[in-house]
């Protein structure tokens, strides 16, 4: 059965009556107008896209689990809304090509950081997702390159991240103690270049425990787990890791909603080996590009790898859907839930589509723009204490009592 289901949490949505996002009678939709360049974005990423529109079912009906096989990963996904909106990399990933724009605006916020997480809490967004990676000394640290690069005399130096050792790794980028200054931070991108890491608003690097002390505690989290794809793991390696990790989780998550994701099939197989507390998502570009590991290189092999290893669903790029529409029946079939990532995300349309294909959580960078433009078809993340309070209001409000 499907785990992200509005009826898990105690209703269906059949013939949903919603609002288009830009609907001119809604009247949200004056709210957060796209730029003149957002909206140039916009229209080339639906130009990108072709939908098949006798792939789209109007009549959206998620599947109801029985409460009697509840696991604990179900019980945990019961608090899911009935579209989940997840920030990436907390209020959005950093843009490499915006480090040298002009308008600051453009540059955001420093990516997986505190302030980029709490910044996204301000919006009704039910998870954040982030990137962990373990130090050499054995600490889980928040950042998404391989690599770490600086400055030195006019010379770049790189470093991988799970080679240095938690103070060397917090000795870059701005500091927490006043009048000391980090190691200045560059960032290198698909083609090679090498740009000064700017952001509108800095903020220190940070460990994973950090995170769960400093982030609203309403927020969940979709932990991300790294590795380099040009590198081979033995078992051990992956478990020493994976078990790092997992003991910060242990410790500190308390009741709040996690969710674990990898693109390394078998720290996803062990992770889901490893404990049973938290939904286990492959992350899949779908086959848009082609790896020595079969696992990686289609949604079909997603799929079987997801049933094999007993995992909750997968996380696939949103290209990968639309070129492949009946790929979400298949998921759907296998009793898997469906999230998407990448930057047609940032269209309001193209999540709207989504949702009426029945994906059932989306990864979004705009988490403002499109969490004002989707508000009419996802439940906001409810206070703690108030969810079954909230899902009656909605209910009688339906039934126009």
């Amino acid at each position: 059965m499907s785990l992200l289901s509005s009826a898990s949490l105690g209703f269906q949505f059949c013939n949903p009556t919603l609002k288009y996002p830009h609907d001119r009678s809604s009247k949200k939709s004056h709210i957060f107008q796209a730029s003149n360049s957002r909206k140039v974005e916009k229209k080339m990423a639906l130009k990108a896209v072709h939908i098949p529109v006798d792939q789209v079912n109007k009549n959206v009906a998620l599947d109801l689990p029985s409460s009697s096989n509840l696991t604990k990963e179900d019980e945990e996904m019961k608090k899911w809304g009935k579209m989940v909106v997840i920030g990436h990399r907390g209020s959005g990933m950093n843009m490499v090509e915006y480090y040298s724009c002009e308008d600051k605006t453009r540059r955001g916020i420093k990516e997986n950081s505190i302030l980029s997480f709490n910044e996204a809490a301000k919006f009704p967004i039910h998870f954040i997702e982030f990137d962990v990676q373990v130090t050499k000394d054995d600490y889980p640290v928040i950042f998404h390159d391989n690599f770490i690069l600086t400055d030195d005399k006019g010379v770049i130096v790189e470093k991988r991240v799970s080679e240095l050792k938690l103070e060397e790794f917090l000795s870059y980028g701005p500091q927490k103690e006043p009048r000391k200054v980090g190691k200045p931070m560059y960032r290198k991108n698909k083609d090679g270049k090498i740009f000064e890491w700017k952001v509108e608003k800095d903020d220190p690097l940070c460990t994973l425990e950090e995170v769960f002390q400093k982030v609203e505690h309403s927020l969940g989290f979709n932990i991300e787990l790294k590795f380099d794809d040009n590198l081979v793991y033995k078992e051990e390696e992956l478990t020493q890791v994976l078990q790092v990790i997992l003991n910060v989780v242990n410790e500190y998550a308390k009741d709040r909603p996690i969710i674990f994701s990898s693109f390394q099939p078998d720290a996803t197989l062990l992770i889901r080996k490893l404990q049973n507390n938290y939904p286990v998502f492959f992350l899949t570009n779908g086959g848009a590009k082609v790896y020595k590991d079969k696992r990686r290189n289609s949604l079909e092999e997603a799929i079987k790898m997801c049933l094999d290893g007993r995992l909750q669903g997968i996380v696939s790029e949103v290209k990968a859907i639309f070129m492949n529409p009946g790929a979400i029946a298949k998921i759907k079939e296998s009793k898997l839930s469906l999230i998407t990532y990448g930057q047609l995300n940032n269209v309001a349309e193209i999540v709207y589509m989504q949702h009426l294909m029945g994906v059932e959580g989306v990864i979004v960078d705009q988490v403002q723009e499109i969490t004002a433009a989707v508000s009419d078809y996802i439940l906001p993340p409810a206070k703690k204490g108030a969810a079954e309070e909230s899902l009656l209001e909605e209910e009688e409000k339906e039934n126009g009592s």
